[in-house]
């Protein structure tokens, strides 16, 4: 969850002390705001974190060093936004954003080599660091996940045009992670069907095109996939009440962690108001083997002791969420 607070790029010790609140109240694992790997082309969002040697990584080395002293886990979240980003020097699969139009450049094979590494380096650097794992985000319309939607894939070489073509390009940046820190390191590969602002989008149709994507993902060296929808209760397809994270562990055999408004019941961005909401879908679908673990965004930024108080059922002595109260409880 973007909070905007690293200063050139360097975690603030506002940060630090924002993951140490809410390591302190029960979060077994920790997933970090988009980080950016260390690459010019990556992003360039103010306030946004980047994954590189000297400063930065000595202020992350205390972000984990506080978040392991209130014994969580913590992964450092891994991230090139692509043609999402609005400057000219913005890469992407097709040089097409995410509206459609033509923007920036498509990479090449080199970029793709460069962007792998860096992916890499940026693994290696959080394992050295102490980080518990990393993760991927291959969701939400950024750059891996430009590669798998075929709206912003337009290319004509083996990484465009099927389902496995589409998912090459992250199984290279799993495998190139992989090949690099070892085979115990933990990697979580974040994926999403909807993208920033383009709820309906889909990078697939059916589950067998989701298996497509995804097996080639897991081959490559992941460890768990992070299926990311916008309310984590409602089916993926028409065909059953499975869940995107239900299809993603039922087609992989792997383990999968289900996310969307857990806890909340309002919109899913903007500045209404989302109350609490039941929590027995959630235990209903984790009995049905649907999931392994859970992640909360919005309801950890307004509460950091979210975790603690579901624990006790005493959600309602909680903040419901408003867009406004996350800077007053960062």
């Amino acid at each position: 969850m973007t909070r905007n607070r690293a200063v050139n790029g360097i975690p603030s010790e506002e940060m630090v002390e924002y993951y140490e609140r809410r390591a302190e109240h029960g979060i077994g694992l920790i997933i970090t705001e988009g980080t950016y790997i260390d690459t010019p082309d990556a992003g360039g969002v103010e306030g946004v974190p980047v994954l590189r040697q000297g400063a930065a990584a000595d202020a992350w080395s205390r972000v984990v060093e506080k978040v392991h002293s209130k014994n969580a886990a913590i992964f450092a979240q891994l991230w090139h936004i692509g043609a999402a980003l609005e400057a000219t020097s913005a890469i992407s699969p097709s040089g097409i954003a995410l509206d459609g139009r033509l923007h920036g450049r498509h990479m090449t094979m080199r970029d793709m080599d460069r962007v792998c590494s860096a992916f890499a380096e940026a693994a290696v650097l959080a394992q050295s660091i102490g980080f518990d794992g990393v993760e991927i985000h291959g969701a939400h319309g950024y750059l891996i996940d430009q590669f798998l939607w075929d709206v912003t894939n337009h290319r004509l070489d083996e990484y465009g045009g099927t389902h496995p073509e589409r998912a090459r390009f992250a199984a290279d940046v799993v495998s190139s992670v992989r090949r690099e820190v070892g085979p115990d390191f933990p990697i979580s590969f974040r994926f999403s069907q909807f993208k920033v602002d383009r709820y309906t989008a889909r990078i697939a149709e059916t589950p067998d095109q989701l298996a497509a994507l995804l097996r080639p993902i897991a081959a490559a060296g992941t460890t768990i996939f992070h299926a990311s929808a916008r309310r984590f209760w409602e089916p993926a397809f028409d065909i059953s009440k499975r869940t995107l994270a239900g299809w993603a562990k039922d087609l992989t055999g792997m383990p999968v962690i289900a996310v969307g408004s857990l806890g909340l019941d309002g919109a899913f961005r903007g500045s209404d108001t989302a109350g609490h909401a039941p929590l027995q879908p959630l235990v209903d679908q984790f009995m049905d083997d649907q999931f392994d673990l859970v992640a909360s965004g919005r309801s950890l930024l307004v509460n950091p002791n979210w975790v603690d108080a579901f624990s006790k059922g005493e959600l309602h002595k909680l903040r419901t969420y408003r867009k406004e109260y996350e800077a007053e409880y960062f």
